[in-house]
């Protein structure tokens, strides 16, 4: 679900880069998100269950998850859906690194060939799915735009999901990622109230062009706000939670297959030949870097089982 859900985002964000644009996209998508995760949030502080430090805690993931956010719908402003897709996928290799930078018990892992073996790959599929685009070889600068968001997108996405392991592991996910989505709102409305504009005469309107859609695909908009955020957050930790990590970040290295597969079908934009086979090798280097990072860990986890009997044993 995760998967079929995140798939379908940036097709929901490439329908609207026409009739609204990327500001006010992202201040409705976010800002009805928020809304609907507020419950949580009420219901914990009536019941004064919500952990203190929540908010501070929350705040550099939230600023990395709005900019990322920007970054990650503007490309799809700038070029077709799969190619910006598979830039994101670079992400997994910014992880990789930061969390070797950042957390010492994730250094084993870039010790390993295999890993290194898997981010070569990866950036060899990566940078084929680009070059082999159909915008590279009519060579327009919006390509090489999109691109470039892309990837920014990547970094940024690296950096909140390594920022909410540094600074929100103590907190029940579910509570995490509410605090985390108010605080993203407010920062996505506030750059729409200041940056959004009509897109047909260029005025600025602080994202009102979005109550002039029509009422159905209005209601679209408010979808994709529930499909890809609201929703697909809750069952990516679902996920986690009964799969582990490797295996639910392994399962999403699909989703720029999937978006090449809607885009195909909802705007006639295929994938170029070159494009499938550097996906196939991105994703092949992607699946080799969570297999050395699942086997690490379970090797961890197991010592620490043995470590506990032994003592228990005594």
């Amino acid at each position: 679900m995760t998967l079929l859900g995140w798939s379908s985002v940036p097709l929901f964000i490439t329908h609207f880069a026409s009739t609204i644009d990327v500001w006010t996209s992202n201040g409705w998508r976010y800002g009805f998100a928020a809304i609907l995760w507020t419950p949580v949030l009420i219901i914990g502080h009536a019941r004064r269950t919500l952990p203190a430090g929540l908010w501070t805690a929350a705040l550099v993931p939230a600023v990395l998850n709005a900019f990322g956010q920007l970054a990650f719908s503007w490309s799809y402003y700038n070029t077709d859906p799969t190619t910006a897709t598979f830039g994101l996928r670079a992400q997994i290799v910014f992880v990789a690194i930061g969390a070797y930078l950042l957390f010492p018990s994730e250094r084993a892992v870039l010790r390993r060939p295999a890993a290194w073996a898997g981010i070569a790959l990866v950036l060899v599929g990566v940078a084929g799915t680009i070059l082999l685009a159909p915008g590279a070889k009519d060579g327009t600068p919006t390509h090489a735009f999109g691109v470039a968001l892309a990837l920014m997108g990547g970094v940024l996405f690296a950096g909140y999901a390594l920022a909410v392991r540094k600074f929100m592991h103590k907190f029940h996910p579910v509570t995490a990622f509410a605090a985390i989505s108010q605080i993203t709102a407010l920062l996505t409305v506030a750059m729409m109230l200041v940056m959004a504009h009509n897109q047909q005469t260029g005025v600025r309107d602080a994202g009102a062009s979005a109550w002039a859609l029509p009422n159905d695909q209005l209601a679209l908009l408010l979808l994709s706000s529930i499909i890809g955020i609201a929703l697909g957050h809750v069952f990516y930790y679902i996920a986690i939670a009964r799969l582990g990590v490797a295996v639910s970040s392994g399962v999403l290295q699909l989703q720029p297959f999937c978006v090449a597969i809607g885009s195909f079908l909802v705007f006639g934009k295929a994938m170029t030949s070159g494009q499938l086979i550097s996906g196939l090798l991105a994703v092949v280097g992607a699946t080799m870097l969570l297999t050395v990072q699942w086997r690490i860990s379970r090797s961890a986890r197991a010592a620490a089982e043995l470590t506990l009997a032994s003592a228990n044993d005594h």
